[in-house]
């Protein structure tokens, strides 16, 4: 009995041990395997946020066309080579994104991407993160954060700085809102830095439009010189103790350069995939006296640098400059003062379909002083010019001989005025309306007879082209031909309402006048006979 005792517990003893034994190296293997697995997706986790790192941009900001501008952190520069990128957002959505251009000082890389639908459906909307292949997007998929920024609205922010001689300027959405009506200047500062508690602020001098002129700030606070780092900049409003979110930053590249030789007489223009129609309009402007060009880019993707490139590569005189900002003329318009002041002595407002013609000049050859011999001297700061607007003139495409030759059909009655600035007597408020601007005490606008000079607006052209251009209007005060807002005003097209479908007849509308004057004039200057097809311009194949 006693033997059987001890045999079972010597069983017993052994079983239990036996199973101690292989629990042990369960515990041992999967703790090994649990290890190796951990350490795998912590290297998997490091290489992913790696890459999120290096891929999610500084800021996104929400513009009115439901897509979203994704502008790179200013550590990341300009020289990153980004081919293929694209938008991730919180729904794990993605969209390709499109690159826009560089913001310079400091060098950002910006991109646009559409918001995908179910994004739309979901308040708030968020920030997406930007990558550069659908594949990084499921692995950064899972690392989303639960809560990513809100996306930034563009009815509300700061989004560009330039510091002048005497003060630095703001342009800032959202805060002055309708046309006419600003709030004062008491009711802001100008914070330099990220917030309050670090930031420096300064007095707000000026609120006109979306312009905001602040005093100088002392910014060896921040412990270093501004060249070497760029400062944000924004408004504080006192009231409400609220910062203005910003885009915007201070650098020592931004404050504009004294000094050399001005050009008498510049151009301004703002602009969006015009490579079409960019050659005939400098060639002709350069003809009657515009010295240089200056371009204010809306994000175009169409062979606009192109163009640009191959005109400044036969000696004219263009300067391209990133806008990025969606209906922003008046304050682009604004910034080109400051810009150009100390490279123009005057400035002419016009758009691309705007051409300036002298009709009692129509049997002259082409003179710089054409347009030069016109600009007065002082007390007259401002020459206005009245213009024509032309209609389709039977054109269902663009004229490939351009536009000058394809419309020569107009409406009777001239329209508004387009303006050539003295920069010096523009005042300090840089206040500007449909293209002409409030001066300084002591200068006043002069008016030049319509049958002296007139500007020959191509306003309506052939469907397609219109159609492109009912798309986006580029002023701040003027409702977009989409919404249906204020269908009689005259910044509409007369008939069309607000959907872009082609009326009937669209080619013979607002065809009252036969006006080939300027028609005749750009075939002497710039054309040659081709046997039958008529006549070929200078400048449709350089």
């Amino acid at each position: 009995m006693a033997l059987k005792i001890r045999t079972f517990f010597l069983y017993v003893s052994f079983s239990v041990i036996s199973f101690a034994a292989v629990y042990l190296i369960f515990i041992s293997t999967a703790s090994d395997h649990l290890h190796r697995r951990r350490s795998s997706v912590f290297t998997n986790s490091v290489q992913l946020n790696e890459i999120a790192t290096q891929s999610i941009a500084n800021v996104s900001v929400l513009f009115p066309s439901w897509e979203a501008s994704v502008i790179l952190s200013p550590e990341i520069g300009g020289d990153r080579n980004c081919t293929s990128v694209y938008c991730l957002f919180d729904t794990k959505e993605f969209s390709p994104a499109r690159f826009s251009g560089t913001m310079t000082c400091p060098d950002r890389k910006t991109y646009t991407c559409q918001l995908p639908k179910r994004v739309l459906r979901r308040l708030p909307f968020r920030q997406p993160v930007l990558t550069q292949s659908p594949d990084e997007y499921k692995l950064i998929s899972n690392l989303l954060p639960a809560t990513a920024p809100e996306l930034l609205r563009w009815n509300f922010i700061v989004y560009d700085v330039t510091e002048t001689e005497n003060d630095v300027v703001l342009f800032a959405k959202g805060i002055n809102n309708r046309q006419g009506v600003n709030r004062s200047p008491t009711e802001f500062k100008c914070l330099f830095g990220d917030d309050t508690v670090n930031g420096v602020t300064s007095s707000v001098t000026s609120s006109v439009q979306e312009v905001f002129r602040c005093q100088r700030p002392d910014l060896t606070a921040f412990g270093h010189s501004q060249s070497q780092s760029p400062v944000k900049v924004s408004l504080l409003i006192l009231k409400s103790k609220q910062v203005v979110p910003s885009v915007a930053y201070l650098s020592s590249q931004r404050k504009i350069a004294k000094g050399g030789t001005k050009s008498l007489l510049c151009a301004c223009t703002m602009v969006y995939n015009v490579a079409k129609f960019l050659k005939e309009w400098v060639i002709y402007h350069s003809k009657i006296g515009v010295d240089k060009f200056i371009l204010y880019d809306n994000g175009s993707d169409d062979d606009f640098n192109k163009v640009v490139d191959l005109l400044k590569s036969k000696g004219y005189a263009i300067e391209k400059r990133f806008w990025l900002w969606p209906k922003t003329q008046e304050a682009g318009f604004s910034h080109a003062v400051l810009q150009a002041k100390t490279t123009c002595k005057w400035m002419m407002f016009i758009d691309v379909d705007e051409f300036v013609y002298s009709p009692t000049r129509a049997s002259s050859k082409p003179s710089k002083l054409l347009l030069q011999s016109i600009l007065p001297a002082k007390p007259y700061g401002q020459l206005t010019i009245h213009g024509y607007e032309f209609g389709p003139s039977n054109q269902t495409t663009h004229p490939l001989t351009g536009v000058t030759q394809g419309y020569n059909c107009r409406k009777e009655v001239e329209n508004r005025h387009k303006s050539i600035v003295l920069l010096e007597a523009v005042n300090e408020s840089l206040l500007n309306v449909i293209h002409h601007f409030k001066l300084k005490d002591g200068y006043k606008s002069k008016k030049v007879n319509i049958g002296t000079v007139v500007v020959n607006h191509y306003k309506y052209q052939a469907w397609a082209e219109f159609k492109a251009k009912f798309r986006r209007r580029v002023s701040a005060y003027v409702v977009d031909w989409t919404r249906s807002v204020n269908l009689n005003s005259n910044d509409r097209a007369p008939g069309l309402g607000h959907l872009a479908v082609e009326p009937n007849g669209w080619e013979e509308k607002f065809c009252e006048v036969y006006d080939n004057r300027l028609k005749r004039l750009t075939q002497r200057w710039f054309g040659r006979p081709e046997g039958r097809s008529g006549f070929h311009m200078d400048g449709q194949n350089i």
